[in-house]
């Protein structure tokens, strides 16, 4: 009997000052354990052999037993427990059996779900947990064999399982798949999805139907050694690997069984390592792990603290050779992230997201990942961007910090602590390393019973604590002081190292609740505010990381000036990284405003660095504390070398701050509007500014109102079509600048539409515009409200120069020279909404409920509602409106609308309704007697005379009717 301490308790921060339980077993082989965070849910699984047989066996509810409690309880796994006897498992360990048709060589544990997956000969097994409530008071952890992957001639040596991936080794090949769900067929079989079934070459080399010249034949092959050519297959390439795989279920049927099917994500074979370091039986693949990474901050949830509650982010497959290890990451793309070289034969190594720790015969090595990297762009896709950015998977590992141990055999991780198992003994290394010859690919042996370990002396267990991630994180960047003025790429290789410590420590489950959670944080903050002064101060191929890192530090410019920029030094040199930085933060809207030295400051290093961008970041309001008159002796330096439009708006703008009005007025005219127009779009910041998300006119804007309001529109417009200003943003624009209210609209802003309607081409753009222009004409008109300043366009101007806006019909005019005499007072507006809906653009279906308010407006409302009408169609209705309220233009609007289809119109429904209209009113009517005639006339020449006859009423005079006749009767004749 061996004893075993099992120090994986949930819990456990006393290292090293106890062991915490002690389980006895019965000859372990491989002990794999699972910390599930229930209170009976803690689970280990061992491989034990007793008198020549191997048993898989899991322990639950071991802390019983750590207490003292000796009470042990045997069952066959999926054995039904009376309730009675089970009440007993809540004060007792119980030792789960797991029968196998094989023995069982390797297993692994799920970290997610805390499934198991044993390693046979040519099969793996899947044993999900389960979790069996007996009562309300007490629930029992057991397994299932749920699953069976066959594979042809494949010895695993080692397996690693999480979250349906599965990794395997032999001695020279790693094949990882992953267990992806299936929809059941529609006749209800099982969907089972096989690997490449080329089943003619079998893996290892061998021919399959040895005859009987076998011994003679392995005689001569034991002469030789027989090497594979080396193979790496990633993604869908992998499958192509030669090794067939058939899923067998063992579930009992259920209408919610799952379906697997195999899917192949990479295989790797490797030749012996031939190298001086150790002999070909020495090349063998060690210490397999899948490694899983969670979203930040997803560990628990509010109620339920579980570790089912995570939320796996990233997975990486680690494996090694003696004296190289590979890291893999799985995800949407298999790829090689990281090789590590190690300086002597490795025996064993373990994977952490923040470390490698790898023994040898005499040494503990740790070296960095590339874990956190990974995830963190699979946690955020865009996080290379100027707004954040992260160190790259591919930055070179290095060595940490090497220990001397003498004769370790064994490691392992747990949170802070390094679990390393050593053994001193005078073994003869030589005669260990004596070669002997034999075929790599030969099958493994069976596995021979292990000597009893309390008859081997010097054992040693050490549990060494790790290093605190703040207290390393301060190392390196100590460390990385050395470098800063000598080698540059060391420097930030070091920084980098330190930031993705800090990162994978983010990304820890536990961190939420962390007691450095603070500390953390503000190393994260210093780590990126250390990287942007690297990338600022050096000159580096990567110099514009200066920007997101700085951002992601949290530092203000001026914080970032004082970090960078030496008092007094007048001939300090700036790098790229440094002027890429102030040019981003300069040009973006920022609510930073610069002191007054710092903002000359910054003039100083454009004027000095980027001459060009000068115009550009006087523009910022960051820099609104700037001196315009050292701003101007700038320009005006930097206009002999390289002028500009920009240049010139930027010198008219300084010289208005300083209120020099002359030499505003001279910049100002040295150009023609259009080319300032140009400059305006090239600097939209002359014009207008945003403030906490609120656009503001600038000073040079307010300006431009008084004098220039051409200009100021003429330039918004320009904005607005090269997609510098949105159509709201213009809107709220002008109301700033006006000073209005949010429910008035300023004359400027209408001046805005209209120019605007005259170059856009996008449909929803125009239509939008037209009834926001249409809506303020009726404002206006109705509520006899006029413009607070002179329109820029008039009617005239509008129907010249935009297709939107249409001739005034006839009809219109004849309406309107009969209305009332105080429209002519809003003749502007009224014109204009009449030319409009003569236009052929607006969708006056969409504009109805915007015109409503002027239906009953007199003459004016009539010409709205008679337009509408015929826009729409509505012919008859349109000519009701007409007789009743204008019977004068009711002739003159048919002649001009009643054309082609609608020309029957005239004898249909204009002369009935005359005829009727006379009837009742008499002869006392003379505007309904004189349309009556001029219809009259239309519709003798329109009509045969038999058709004529009949629409003529028969209670008229015949003299009023018959020289309609008459003429009627002679065109019959003439034709």
């Amino acid at each position: 009997m061996v004893q075993i301490p099992y120090l994986l308790q949930k819990g456990a921060s006393h290292f090293p000052h106890a062991y915490i339980g002690l389980i006895k077993f019965v000859h372990p082989l491989t002990v794999c354990s699972r910390e599930y965070c229930l209170a009976t849910g803690d689970y280990l699984v061992t491989i034990e052999e007793k008198s020549e047989a191997t048993f898989l066996r899991a322990y639950v509810n071991w802390r019983c037993m750590s207490a003292g409690s000796s009470r042990v309880c045997v069952r066959m796994v999926g054995h039904k427990m009376e309730e009675s006897y089970s009440e007993t498992l809540k004060e007792q360990m119980s030792i789960v059996e797991m029968p196998l048709s094989d023995p069982p060589l390797c297993i692994s544990c799920c970290p997610v779900t805390g499934d198991l997956l044993v390693g046979c000969t040519n099969k793996l097994v899947v044993f999900c947990l389960k979790y069996l409530v007996i009562n309300q008071n007490l629930t029992v952890l057991d397994f299932e064999r749920s699953l069976i992957l066959h594979i042809d001639n494949v010895v695993p040596a080692e397996v690693a399982f999480c979250a349906k991936h599965i990794a395997i080794t032999t001695e020279l090949d790693v094949l990882i798949l992953k267990l992806e769900l299936v929809q059941q067929s529609a006749d209800g079989t099982e969907q089972c999805a096989h690997g490449v079934s080329t089943l003619e070459k079998p893996v290892d080399g061998r021919v399959k139907d040895e005859g009987p010249s076998t011994d003679s034949l392995q005689l001569e092959l034991d002469e030789f050694i027989i090497c594979q050519k080396p193979v790496e297959l990633l993604g869908e390439e992998s499958q192509h690997c030669e090794i067939p795989i058939t899923l067998e279920s063992t579930e009992l049927p259920t209408e919610e069984a799952k379906h697997f099917q195999v899917h192949y994500l990479l295989f790797r074979r490797f030749t012996p390592d031939q190298s001086p370091f150790g002999f070909c039986e020495e090349t063998k693949l060690h210490s397999l792990q899948l490694l899983p990474v969670y979203r930040t901050g997803s560990s628990v949830t509010a109620h339920e603290e579980t570790e089912n509650n995570r939320e796996l982010l990233s997975l990486f497959c680690f494996f090694s050779l003696p004296h190289v290890g590979y890291l893999y990451s799985i995800g949407k793309l298999v790829e090689l992230i990281s090789t590590y070289q190690y300086s002597e034969k490795s025996e064993q190594a373990v994977l952490t997201p923040q470390f490698l720790h790898v023994i040898t015969s005499e040494k503990l090595q740790c070296f960095t990942v590339r874990c956190s990297a990974a995830a963190a762009r699979d946690e955020d896709p865009y996080i290379d961007t100027t707004v954040k950015a992260c160190p790259p998977v591919t930055l070179d590992v290095c060595t940490l910090r090497m220990q001397l141990f003498i004769g370790p055999r064994a490691v392992c991780h747990f949170r802070n602590h390094i679990i390393l198992l050593t053994k001193a003994d005078t073994e003869d290394f030589t005669e260990r390393r004596k070669p002997t010859r034999r075929m790599i690919s030969k099958k493994a042996d069976s596995i021979k019973s292990r000597a009893n370990s309390e008859s081997e002396p010097g054992w040693n267990l050490y549990i060494i604590n790790t290093v605190s991630t703040i207290q390393l994180y301060r190392e390196m960047v100590d460390y990385s002081r050395t470098y800063e003025n000598v080698k540059t790429e060391s420097c930030i290789h070091l920084l980098s190292e330190a930031h993705l410590l800090i990162r994978a420590a983010i990304m820890d489950p536990g961190f939420p609740k962390s007691d450095e959670k603070e500390e953390i944080l503000r190393a994260f903050r210093e780590s990126c505010a250390f990287l942007g002064d690297c990338y600022s101060r050096f000159d580096t191929r990567d110099y514009h990381l200066a920007l997101p890192y700085y951002r992601m530090s949290g530092l203000s410019m001026t914080e970032v000036l004082k970090r960078l920029v030496s008092e007094g030094d007048e001939i300090q040199t700036y790098e790229k990284g440094f002027i890429f930085y102030l040019t981003h933060s300069l040009n973006e809207e920022l609510n930073e405003e610069l002191s007054k030295e710092s903002a000359n400051k910054v003039l100083q290093i454009f004027y000095l660095a980027d001459p060009e961008q000068l115009p550009h970041i006087l523009c910022s309001p960051c820099m609104k504390n700037a001196c315009p008159l050292r701003a101007v002796e700038y320009l005006q330096k930097v206009e002999k070398i390289m002028p500009s439009v920009v240049l010139t708006l930027s010198k008219a703008s300084m010289a208005l701050r300083m209120g020099d009005l002359v030499s505003y007025g001279r910049e100002m005219d040295s150009c023609k509007e259009a080319t300032l127009t140009c400059g305006f779009i090239g600097q939209p910041k002359l014009l207008r500014q945003h403030k906490e998300g609120v656009v503001t006119p600038t000073e040079f804007a307010v300006h431009l109102k008084e004098t220039q309001p051409g200009l100021l529109v003429a330039a918004t417009v320009a904005l607005h079509e090269n997609s510098k200003m949105e159509l709201e943003e213009a809107e709220t624009f002008f109301k700033m600048l006006c000073n209005n209210s949010e429910n008035t609209i300023p004359q400027l802003l209408v001046d805005f539409w209209e120019a605007l309607l005259v170059v856009c081409s996008q449909e929803e753009i125009v239509q939008e515009l037209l009834l926001r222009i249409t809506s303020q004409y009726v404002w206006r008109i109705s509520k006899k409200q006029l413009p607070e300043t002179k329109p820029l366009k008039t009617t005239e101007d509008l129907i010249n120069s935009c297709n939107h806006f249409g001739l005034i019909f006839p009809w219109v005019t004849s309406i309107m020279s009969v209305g009332s005499p105080s429209d002519k007072d809003y003749h502007e507006d009224i014109s204009k909404l009449q030319s409009l809906l003569c236009g052929q653009s607006i969708n006056v279906a969409s504009a109805l409920p915007v015109l409503e308010p002027l239906t009953e407006a007199g003459h004016v409302g009539l010409t709205i509602c008679v337009l509408c009408s015929t826009q729409l169609g509505k012919y008859e209705e349109a000519i009701d409106q007409l007789l009743r309220r204008c019977p004068e233009a009711a002739v003159v609007y048919a002649q001009h609308e009643l054309k082609g289809d609608s020309r029957a119109v005239w004898w249909n429904k204009l002369l009935p309704e005359l005829c009727k209209r006379i009837r009742l009113t008499g002869k006392d009517c003379p505007v309904l007697i004189s349309s009556l005639k001029e219809t009259l006339s239309v519709v003798a020449t329109e009509l045969e005379l038999r058709d004529f006859l009949s629409l003529l009423p028969e209670d008229g005079t015949a003299a009023f009717f018959l020289p309609h006749l008459l003429h009627c009767s002679q065109r019959k004749l003439l034709t």
